[in-house]
């Protein structure tokens, strides 16, 4: 199938990660990945507490919080959003890192 050149052939997937998502932190991480990390993190009492979704505070599980998020966008974005709290509250509270170069003899 050949497709028209000009604007209609903007909405091929290729061209839309071709340039990438520079800036995105959450571009490239899957929804597991967040949803374990968090769990790991805060624990799934503790991360009942921060977002009072079900599948958090009744039985949580990887696989019982998947198959919510990903029907439901405005619950994903809460946990998106508790994950990027939560990078950021990690990078705060963990000492510098400097490169020095080592001290000459």
């Amino acid at each position: 199938m050949v497709l028209p050149a000009g604007p209609s052939t903007a909405l091929a997937p290729e061209s839309a990660t071709a340039g990438g998502q520079p800036g995105n932190p959450l571009h490239g991480v899957k929804l597991e990945t967040i949803v374990t990390a968090l769990a790991a993190h805060y624990g799934w009492e503790g991360l009942g507490q921060r977002i009072n979704i079900r599948c958090f505070t009744s039985e949580p599980s990887v696989a019982s919080s998947l198959k919510f998020l990903r029907k439901t966008p405005w619950a994903r974005e809460k946990i998106e959003s508790l994950y990027l709290f939560m990078l950021r509250e990690i990078r705060r509270t963990s000492p510098p890192v400097h490169n020095f170069p080592p001290p000459r003899p």
